[in-house]
């Protein structure tokens, strides 16, 4: 196939695909060779050819086996001069495969999303070791440790670490062979290869990578054959010091049914627990993504107190967190209401009840009477005296951040005081938690306390 011929083909590609697709992604495609039934493409970035190819490569192949019947496969490899990565607006939030791109399906990278980098990763103390050895391997050089192990449980960010990690590879080294993938994929290729009798595909496939990431490899414990090839690969890849990533829900020792041997070759890198997050890390999660909220839902109202109040309330699981905050947004600008705490307890009573660590209005109420040395007796009884009124009000107001009832059951609870009388409390403690710095100190070791 000749350039002349390469170029009525793309007039005629636009016609399928449209002006704009055809811009962004058919336009920029330079052919450069066709050879042995392959025609080869040079792109400016990996990200538009494995895109390129996961879109359009079915619709490329059929223009040019039109012309040329030999030509079976497409490969695209970057321009040597493309230092540059281009701007692409039209492209999609979750990026295709990071990997040299081949349409012979033997590639198995995942795809990465585009959400998933460094710079929408927040960091605080429970995350920070994991944060800091992540960008230490994504800065492309020898590492003192391999592999790198990160584990915690769901929703934690060691997906979002590994997309992070790529990303920044593949956009400062697109020369470099990264591969990510799920350690089920993995199993899937494998068995597949098993199949198909191409073994050797396959352990060249895997054992030719520069950076091989594997995510979640707990899901390999018990498939004896699976786990006997990902040992021989890790060992290949270690002996040609190709960086390793390991991402799993435990740590190694503590993964059931997984050899010893590959317990052992786990824990000889870098291992680091993602904890679960504290309450200043959940918060500036939230006020992350406050921006882009308030981007789409520009007239509304956010009160103070309620993100305090969801980094409080949900504390085990940062998608579940974010989603909230999706969700309480998108419920305010249905209703057409500011976002007050009590249409934030109304919206996400389900998940709140879900995270409720099951601390009552009683716990509360002796933990806060010991707290300020009074009996429990003078905190909910009728006595006005400030050295009683102070501590119901800390109570109430904990009462009602920490637990789903409502105001009038927590009345009740206080010696069957109204509902606005509760009202006034928790507003009280809200101001004072701002102007004095020992009320704030109370309540949060009150938290604490209630939440261990």
């Amino acid at each position: 196939m000749t350039q002349e011929q390469w170029g009525r083909l793309k007039q005629k590609i636009q016609d399928s695909v449209g002006q704009s697709n055809y811009r962004n992604w058919i336009e920029p495609l330079e052919l450069a060779e066709v050879s042995g039934g392959i025609a080869t493409f040079q792109v400016p970035t990996s990200f538009l050819g494995n895109y390129v190819s996961q879109h359009y490569g079915d619709l490329i192949l059929y223009q040019i086996s039109s012309i040329d019947p030999k030509v079976r496969r497409l490969n695209f490899r970057v321009a040597a001069n493309c230092a540059a990565r281009p701007s692409q607006p039209d492209a999609p939030r979750t990026a295709a495969a990071v990997q040299p791109v081949r349409t012979d399906g033997a590639l198995p990278s995942a795809p990465l999303d585009d959400r998933f980098r460094f710079e929408t990763f927040v960091v605080g103390k429970p995350n920070e070791l994991a944060h800091a050895a992540a960008k230490r391997v994504a800065e492309g050089g020898p590492t003192t440790f391999n592999p790198l192990f990160l584990y915690g449980g769901v929703g934690l960010g060691k997906t979002h670490l590994m997309h992070a990690i790529a990303w920044d590879l593949t956009t400062a080294r697109p020369d470099m062979n990264v591969l990510y993938l799920s350690a089920e994929q993995f199993m899937y290729r494998f068995v597949q290869a098993l199949r198909d009798r191409k073994m050797m595909d396959f352990k060249e496939l895997f054992r030719s990578v520069d950076v091989l990431m594997v995510d979640d490899v707990q899901f390999i414990a018990g498939k004896d054959s699976t786990q006997e090839e990902f040992f021989h690969t890790f060992n290949a890849l270690v002996d040609q010091n190709k960086q390793i990533v390991i991402s799993a829900d435990c740590a190694p020792g503590e993964i059931a049914n997984l050899e010893d041997r590959i317990k052992s070759r786990l824990q000889c890198g870098l291992v680091v627990d993602l904890h679960p997050t504290d309450y200043e890390l959940r918060l500036g999660i939230l006020q992350s993504k406050l921006d882009r909220h308030r981007e789409q839902y520009p007239d509304l109202m956010l009160n103070d107190g309620v993100l305090e109040f969801l980094a409080h309330r949900i504390s085990t699981n940062v998608r579940v967190l974010e989603g909230a905050l999706t969700r309480l947004f998108a419920f305010a600008s249905l209703v057409r209401q500011p976002i007050t705490l009590e249409l934030t307890q109304d919206c996400l009573a389900d998940v709140l009840r879900a995270s409720e660590r099951k601390v009552s209005v009683e716990e509360i109420q002796r933990k806060v009477s010991d707290h300020y040395n009074i009996r429990l007796s003078d905190m909910i009884g009728p006595k006005r005296l400030r050295a009683f009124a102070r501590p119901r009000q800390v109570a109430m107001y904990l009462c009602k951040q920490m637990t789903s009832r409502s105001l009038p059951e927590i009345g009740r609870r206080f010696g069957g005081r109204d509902h606005t009388t509760v009202m006034h409390g928790v507003k009280r403690i809200e101001e004072l938690r701002i102007q004095d710095a020992q009320i704030a100190d109370d309540l949060e070791l009150l938290r604490r306390t209630l939440e261990g």
